[in-house]
């Protein structure tokens, strides 16, 4: 996914991240510096949606212009897991398990 909200707010003639928070401060979501930095400058991690919503109203816009599908992105990254997998499991090597080590420092269960 690729965030897209600076686009969306020059579009509306905010070219700032100090204007765009007092925009957001009147339709009622109190962001603080840090925050409204990090969702002005990169790609968030994650978006509360009642969050989500007031930033809509205030570009009016709708979550689909703010967050852009990159399948090609996705289809790269499937195919790398894929090549990883093959060679894990190729012929003439064995995939690692895991093996529990029986006895020492373990807890008896509950009677």
């Amino acid at each position: 996914m690729r965030w897209n909200m600076r686009l969306k707010a020059a579009e509306r003639g905010i070219w700032k991240s100090s204007e765009f928070r007092r925009l957001l401060a009147e339709a009622g979501l109190e962001i603080s510096a840090g925050k409204m930095s990090a969702l002005w400058t990169q790609t968030p991690t994650t978006v509360r949606l009642e969050d989500l919503d007031v930033i809509c109203a205030v570009l009016e816009c709708t979550p689909a212009e703010l967050l852009i599908c990159e399948p090609d992105k996705v289809a790269a990254r499937r195919r790398d897991n894929t090549a990883e997998a093959a060679t894990a499991t190729s012929p003439g090597t064995q995939a690692s398990s895991i093996t529990p080590r029986p006895g020492r420092n373990r807890s008896v269960p509950p009677v």
